[in-house]
């Protein structure tokens, strides 16, 4: 038996079955049932809490997705569809016309959708507070930079999005007077993905090199890399607050899955035990970033670590 134990923020990775899963772009959690939502091709695919995959409906998405409520919106191409999660049913298409290559969604919780276009630099806004008859405008006619993940900031009222390129930049789009800014050049090159912890950390998944890295709040530290093993060309991720989990769709056919355990949840006791019954070591020790936790024991019985 072997159990791998992660640092004080406890790294679980998982990988979905990649013979179901192609050309993934985008990852959302689903509260309403625990489950994770894929972009997979031109359908949504759910990856339910038993590990186990199956169709959302008839859903389509080639590009972000954003739950809001108790619905799922989806870019398909040049139009933003939106489904019941307990039914998988439509609810709502709207046809960006213009549009040259939709790419990431927001929301803002309530009635609200921005999303970018990553082939002309804009972003638009989309009205669903009426399913039946959505509209929208263009909020940026031209972003500066290549737009492609995007979040909304309620608590600064603004939307933050990320740049493809080299040195790409993370910007802002203030809701006050819609005016752009820069808030940070990184030093890496083709970000593709952002999204916001319950600490209101910011993760961003990059091309060059491979790998999320984390950002505090206000962006006023060096950014801390997260180690995940495998990692390739990550697309949108989707921060799971609800359990701490991060989603990130990798190499365009799998979903990787890191949970992390805050460490003011975790409960720490002791238990004297008798060397007799088991033979355990750790490597390395004394514990650094990562190390492996191995023990044997002389019958099979339920243990807890």
């Amino acid at each position: 038996m072997r159990l791998v134990i992660f640092s004080i923020l406890t790294f679980l990775f998982f990988q979905a079955d990649s013979q179901t899963l192609s050309s993934i772009e985008s990852v959302e959690y689903d509260a309403s049932q625990n489950r994770f939502l894929i972009s997979n091709g031109n359908s949504i695919i759910a990856r339910n809490s038993d590990g186990s995959l199956e169709f959302f409906g008839n859903g389509q998405a080639n590009y972000g997705m954003e739950v809001m409520g108790e619905n799922l919106f989806a870019i398909d191409g040049q139009k933003i569809r939106g489904y019941n999660l307990a039914t998988g049913q439509e609810v709502m298409s709207v046809t960006i016309s213009g549009s040259s290559f939709l790419n990431g969604l927001a929301n803002d919780g309530n009635s609200k959708l921005w999303a970018t276009d990553f082939g002309s630099n804009r972003i638009y806004e989309i009205d669903a507070s009426d399913l039946s008859n959505p509209t929208f405008s263009t909020l940026i006619s031209n972003t500066g930079t290549t737009p492609n993940g995007i979040i909304h900031d309620a608590e600064n009222n603004r939307l933050i999005y990320v740049s493809w390129g080299a040195g790409a930049a993370i910007r802002q789009v203030d809701l006050t007077d819609n005016s752009l800014s820069t808030i940070i050049n990184t030093p890496y090159g083709n970000i593709d993905g952002i999204d916001e912890d319950n600490e209101g950390n910011y993760y961003i998944s990059r091309w060059s090199p491979a790998g999320i890295s984390k950002y505090d709040k206000d962006f006023a530290n060096p950014p801390e890399v997260i180690t995940v093993p495998g990692i390739s060309t990550p697309a949108d991720i989707g921060y799971a607050k609800e359990i701490d989990t991060l989603g990130i769709p990798s190499g365009g056919n799998t979903l990787l899955l890191i949970g992390f355990e805050p460490v003011d949840s975790m409960v720490v006791s002791a238990n004297y035990l008798d060397h007799s019954n088991y033979n355990l070591s750790i490597f390395p020790n004394p514990v650094s970033e990562i190390s492996s936790v191995n023990f044997t024991l002389q019958n099979n019985e339920a243990v807890s670590l």
